[in-house]
């Protein structure tokens, strides 16, 4: 069973970071959620969703919501720094932040670890971790790019939200499908949410 650390910040996108929590739990790994505290905001504003402010309640939500295994999910609060992802002996197998906002972005390329958050992405790059950056932002300024650039080098993988269009989407959820399943992929978890390339026999078409 695969160990994977999912943060989510306060960038538009929570859908995706959501999606992506169902898919894990289903897939049957142990996951470790973090929410910053914009993150539950976005939340509220983006989905139907109404989380209780406790990291707790939250775990009871969740798991009660994608009937997820008892201890198969746990979710830290902000300044928890007994979590087990807060240690090198204890970190998870990947980190993904999924909605990333360049705030964020920002703090990892610095090396901050003002909070469980920045600390245990900070934890999955020294001990070279996978690390998955769903960035969450247009345009994106030079400071962007050059954080971006500099994580990359390292080794983390930067994925911002960009849904391709080839499979013809019919609604917002394949859009999110289509990001969650490039994650999974990275994850080397198997997915059915997004056809591979090649895989669905295309129409011909005018030009």
């Amino acid at each position: 069973m695969k160990t994977i650390t999912l943060i989510m910040t306060g960038a538009s996108g929570a859908q995706y970071g959501l999606r992506l929590l169902e898919c894990l739990l289903k897939a049957g790994c142990q996951v470790y959620l973090l929410l910053s505290r914009p993150a539950q905001v976005v939340i509220n504003m983006e989905t139907e969703h109404r989380l209780p402010g406790r990291a707790s309640e939250i775990q009871h939500y969740f798991s009660q919501l994608h009937g997820a295994q008892p201890g198969q999910l746990q979710v830290f609060e902000r300044e928890q720094w007994t979590a087990p992802i807060a240690s090198g002996s204890a970190v998870a197998e990947a980190t993904v932040v999924c909605p990333c906002t360049t705030g964020t972005l920002s703090a990892i390329a610095c090396g901050s670890s003002r909070n469980l958050i920045e600390r245990a992405v900070d934890v999955a790059l020294k001990e070279r971790k996978k690390l998955i950056l769903v960035v969450r932002e247009t345009p994106f300024s030079e400071i962007h790019l050059e954080n971006m650039l500099k994580l990359a080098r390292m080794g983390v993988i930067i994925m911002p939200a960009n849904p391709g269009f080839y499979q013809r989407p019919a609604s917002v959820q394949e859009l999110v499908d289509f990001m969650v399943a490039r994650v999974l992929d990275h994850l080397d978890i198997p997915q059915t949410l997004l056809p591979r390339w090649g895989q669905e026999q295309a129409e011909p078409q005018d030009f």
